[in-house]
C-alpha cells in the first residue's frame, strides 16, 4: 500500500461518510462496481484520472479539491 493510495482512501472515505451514502452508492453514481471502491477505500487500488474524476464528481468536490486534500493527507501520514 502506498502512501498515496492510503491517503486517497482516507479522503474518500471521508468525503463518502460526509455525503451520507453507501459504498454501493458512490460507485453508481461513479459508474464503477462496489468493490471497487471498497479497494480504493482500503488502499488497495488506485483509480484511473478518468475515474478520479467521477468519483469526486459523484462526491459533489472538484477533482482538485479530492487532490489537495490527498496531499494534506499524506503530510499528515508522514508527520
Amino acid at each position: 500500500m502506498t502512501d498515496i493510495n492510503q491517503a486517497l482512501g482516507k479522503v474518500v472515505v471521508k468525503y463518502r461518510t460526509k455525503a451520507k451514502i453507501s459504498q454501493e452508492e458512490l460507485a453508481d453514481r461513479a459508474g464503477i462496481h462496489r468493490t471497487y471502491v471498497s479497494q480504493i477505500e482500503r488502499g488497495l487500488k488506485s483509480p484511473t484520472l478518468s475515474i478520479l474524476f467521477e468519483i469526486s464528481k459523484s462526491l459533489d468536490i472538484t477533482a482538485s479539491s479530492l487532490i489537495a486534500e490527498i496531499e494534506h493527507t499524506i503530510n499528515d501520514i508522514h508527520n
